[in-house]
């Protein structure tokens, strides 16, 4: 386990910044931030020497910020390792051109070999350190797979090399460990990971949540959408479920409960908002990116089309808790004990300032790579005129160390996620699966997708959301898009389930810890989680049959589509909660009020389903919105009834 910055020893956190620093400025100089013609014109001529120096610089922090044992003794292990990390890159940053010139990854002198395979080992154990054991074992196995493909049965068997060759590949290519994972984090990811932690150590995350109070505090359930507005807000800055919980829940939730929710609904809806946050643009996470990258599009073309399925995602949990609290009789917050929209905005103007430089620069610009860098730049410069957040050389010093931390976890992982990568490349088993995968599912593209869905789930639980993506972009991806389906939309639908590990039990990590803040049971909070979010389980299927959705079609039919799904979501979300806004509850007793709901939910689906046409089902887009709207309208009548009558007006009176 990882110490606390306030626990390094100085000498460590002293490393850490520089590391940081040396990291931002590498970064910023390759995309000539600096001038049109890079200060570290060496580094810039050759990629990869941008690359070795870049995992020179971080890779050693992993040894010493996640060391073998707590006892301090131990120290001597560690620097070992990250002296023997910086050496291997060190070799291979000086030798990057020759490497290129001689193809030393087809045919490397030995030393260079034997380099290779200390680097690759060295790799992997800071995979199993910064990832976890599975992640490590995924890689482990994978990795060393060329060496014995041609062993293995008929499906999963591949092109055999030798170990030498394989550790040559797997350290001097750009497939591998260099490879798509890799060149997103260094090229995209740096500057917005930077962005996101200096909008946390400011007082960003605090300046969401007081803005989100003054907007949404004083109406019903006005704690909860308080949480889901800036749970999101934040989410999307950090690009991390679990910090994310652990961070705003520390707030939002003891605010739900004194609300009058009970302590698994609060925590479920911190959860599910944290989680869709890493869904919600402009930045959503490192995942993103490295989807621009597989896509070969403008990161922004990416966020476009993430804006609606997410935005339909926090509609949905909008509905749910305005049901609830109408259900509960739960009143908002008075205006009085509110902060003020006005104070609000004055204190934390320069975030908004921020926050509109960084859109602008991504949308109108087109300047991806360079927008997070300037947008940090004013953020950092606006603070300081800042009474209540100016920094001192310590709050420098601990962003500079949070920086160093978080940029060698994800250089770390996604090296590691290169080793699949490239052995998947390496033997063609990705070209083999794909054939095997369209063998199975025969013409059924449904098959596929439900395939794809119970893919990317299981491997969620058990890797980052961004390993799973990467792997599954690879094996899945190609087989759904040759069975018709749009390529944004495929990608975006393995991003969704690999998400949904977060707030699924037996998992359900973002529930887990949003359950330790609250003092709930873990598994009944996942379950909470689970029904509240329950319509992301169902928004990929709408975009990936609906492309129209994620703006690939024209305008009238993104509204038209969007509108439906949003009408969909409010009857489904009505039967989870039996409440129905306009019309009131929906809690007949026994099982005619029980068919009545799942009327209501069965009307909802089929309103909001997209023509079937792709899956091979033909059913007229006319039949579906008339079938759907009646058994959503026979559902709300008998759901009502007597019973639900004499419940609303005695709720009505009560509060």
């Amino acid at each position: 386990m990882s110490a606390k910055p306030n626990e390094m020893p100085i000498g460590l956190r002293w490393l850490t910044g520089i590391a940081a620093l040396g990291a931002a400025f590498l970064a910023m100089d390759s995309l000539r931030l600096f001038s049109e013609r890079p200060l570290l014109d060496f580094i810039i001529t050759v990629q990869n020497h941008y690359y070795y120096a870049l995992m020179g610089l971080l890779l050693p922090l992993c040894y010493l910020l996640n060391p073998t044992l707590k006892n301090p003794k131990s120290i001597w292990i560690d620097s070992v390792l990250a002296i023997a990390a910086c050496g291997a890159c060190i070799f291979f940053f000086v030798n990057a051109e020759t490497m290129l010139d001689f193809g030393w990854e087809f045919a490397a002198p030995d030393h260079a070999v034997y380099t290779s395979y200390l680097l690759w080992i060295l790799i992997l154990e800071a995979v199993r350190r910064s990832g976890g054991m599975v992640l490590f074992g995924l890689v482990l196995v994978f990795s060393l797979y060329p060496i014995f493909a041609e062993s293995l049965p008929g499906p999963i068997s591949g092109m055999t090399s030798t170990p030498a060759e394989t550790a040559a590949y797997h350290v001097m290519s750009i497939e591998s460990i260099l490879g798509l994972p890799f060149r997103a984090f260094a090229q995209l990811v740096i500057g917005f990971l930077i962005f996101g932690i200096a909008l946390q150590q400011t007082g960003g995350g605090r300046f969401f949540i007081n803005l989100a109070f003054a907007i949404f505090g004083h109406v019903r359930g006005g704690s909860a959408k308080v949480a889901i507005v800036s749970s999101g807000l934040m989410g999307s800055m950090s690009g991390s479920v679990i910090t994310n919980v652990l961070t705003t829940g520390q707030m939002t939730i003891p605010a739900m409960q004194d609300n009058g929710m009970e302590k698994e609904y609060a925590a479920g809806v911190e959860s599910c908002a944290s989680t869709g946050g890493v869904l919600l643009p402009p930045i959503m996470g490192s995942t993103a990116f490295v989807m621009a990258t597989f896509l070969n599009v403008p990161y922004t073309t990416v966020a476009l089309a993430a804006g609606i399925p997410a935005m339909l995602y926090f509609f949905g949990l909008f509905v749910q808790v305005d049901a609830y609290a109408a259900r509960k009789g739960l009143e908002g917050t008075p205006r009085d004990q509110l902060p003020s929209l006005a104070g609000t905005m004055k204190e934390g103007w320069f975030y908004i300032a921020a926050f509109m430089v960084l859109i602008f620069l991504l949308v109108y610009l087109q300047r991806e790579a360079v927008a997070p860098f300037i947008a940090t730049g004013l953020l950092l410069v606006l603070n300081q005129f800042s009474t209540d957040h100016r920094w001192n050389i310590k709050q420098v010093g601990s962003f500079l160390v949070a920086t160093g931390r978080l940029l060698m976890e994800l250089l770390t992982i996604m090296a590691g996620v290169g080793l699949i990568v490239g052995a998947l490349s390496v033997t063609g088993l990705s070209g083999t699966l794909v054939n095997d995968l369209l063998y199975l599912a025969g013409d059924s593209t449904l098959l596929l997708l439900l395939m794809g869905a119970f893919s990317s789930f299981l491997l969620g639980i058990g890797m980052t959301v961004t390993a799973a993506y990467v792997f599954l972009a690879i094996v899945l991806a190609p087989a759904l898009i040759q069975g018709g389906l749009e390529p944004m939309s495929v990608h975006l639908f393995i991003l969704y389930w690999g998400m949904l590990s977060f707030i699924t039990p037996p998992v359900a990590l973002g529930a887990f810890a949003a359950a330790s803040i609250a003092g709930s049971s873990a598994l009944a909070t996942g379950f909470t989680a689970m029904r509240l979010g329950s319509i992301i389980y169902f928004i990929p299927f709408f975009f990936v049959l609906e492309p129209a959705i994620i703006l690939s079609g024209t305008w009238f039919e993104t509204l038209f589509a969007t509108v439906k799904v949003a009408i969909g979501i409010v009857l489904i979300a009505s039967c989870l909660q039996s409440y129905l806004i306009g019309v009131g509850f929906l809690d007949r007793s026994g099982l005619i009020g029980i068919v009545g709901r799942i009327l209501i939910a069965i009307g909802g689906g089929l309103i909001a389903l997209p023509a079937t046409d792709v899956i091979n089902i033909n059913v007229g887009q006319v039949t579906l919105l008339l079938s759907g709207t009646i058994a959503a309208v026979a559902g709300i009548l008998i759901s009502r009834g007597n019973d639900g009558e004499i419940e609303s007006s005695a709720a009505t009176s009560e509060s």
